[in-house]
């Protein structure tokens, strides 16, 4: 995309963001652009999941009113000494974004952040696709360094699960909990997940990508896209969302976790983990080689989900863990 195509969309958004109707003749005048150009523009953020309406005779609004990401007053809410956070129009994925500044060997400082509009291609664990619409919810991604290499990851992905808790806990009142190994749930619905991914060697320090998305406001046309349950943070809490101030606190609350997991590893957030465990001492399937049928008793100081069977209790690293049907 140019960057005047770039530049034109967001005018276009800033003027529709109430939410009320446009003319179609009237935004084409305050862009300089023909009504031609105006209507390919809205075809595009409806290719990236912005509901647009167009009513003959009143023109075209957004199925809501929706708040742009604002970098200019981000960097107005962080504290001084925050690490940077950049914010993209459209990208493939926030995670990816920051996996090349790596790869370009770019210097980034630990905590710097990486946020969207709308994802092309994000992706969630094992290869999954993570439906990212335009402007309604949070694609974030946060780099940090590991000096003791790759196996001190161990459990990282529960850590940050963790620190989206905190955040929702905190600022949103809502009771939320971990789904072991990386969801957050509200209200038994998903709300929020967390893809960790890492560069380097066992032996040596590495590099960590850390992916949140996070369900604002989640459009109508969603339920076409999403096969499991899930819910925003608009439909789970009576606060107003700020999501540039969301930016901010997460950002914030990531960066505290990290620095506490450096400390201790894993170890440090069992018993908080253990008190926000979506499973808590329910029947559980873990879907591995092989699968498990059995209690879950929460997680050992490595992340590792401990499951007691009639036979033995077990610890296992890897899998799909759900209910177990029919308890």
């Amino acid at each position: 995309m140019s960057k005047t195509s770039l530049l034109c969309q967001r005018q276009l958004l800033q003027y529709m963001a109430d939410g009320g109707f446009y003319s179609g003749q009237w935004l084409a005048e305050q862009l300089g652009v023909s009504r031609t150009a105006v209507a390919n523009y809205l075809h595009e953020l409806k290719q990236h999941g912005l509901e647009v309406f167009s009513v003959k005779g009143r023109g075209y609004k957004l199925a809501q009113a929706i708040q742009l990401l604002d970098a200019t007053r981000i960097k107005h809410l962080q504290t001084a000494g925050s690490a940077q956070i950049l914010v993209q129009h459209i990208t493939d994925s926030t995670n990816c974004q920051l996996l090349q500044r790596l790869q370009g060997r770019h210097e980034l400082e630990p905590g710097s952040v990486i946020v969207a509009e709308a994802q092309s291609a994000g992706r969630g664990r094992r290869g999954r696709t993570w439906y990212s619409p335009f402007g309604t919810n949070l694609y974030f991604s946060c780099y940090w360094r590991l000096e003791q290499g790759i196996p001190a990851a161990m459990g990282l992905s529960l850590a940050i699960g963790l620190a989206v808790c905190r955040l929702l806990q905190q600022y949103y009142q809502l009771d939320a909990k971990v789904k072991w190994p990386n969801d957050i749930y509200v209200n038994g619905k998903k709300l929020a997940g967390v893809l960790v991914e890492l560069s380097g060697t066992l032996d040596a320090g590495c590099d960590v990508v850390i992916g949140i998305g996070l369900n604002v406001g989640m459009p109508e046309q969603s339920k076409q896209h999403i096969e499991q349950p899930y819910t925003d943070l608009r439909t789970e809490s009576s606060q107003q969302v700020d999501r540039n101030l969301l930016v901010v606190e997460l950002q914030r609350q990531v960066v505290t976790v990290l620095q506490e997991f450096n400390v201790a590893g894993f170890a440090a957030f069992i018993a908080e983990f253990n008190q926000n465990d979506l499973y808590a001492n329910q029947p559980v399937y873990l879907m591995a080689k092989p699968s498990i049928s059995g209690i879950c008793r929460g997680v050992d100081k490595q992340g590792g989900i401990i499951i007691e069977t009639s036979q033995s209790t077990e610890v296992h690293y890897g899998g799909e863990l759900s209910l177990r049907a029919g308890g």
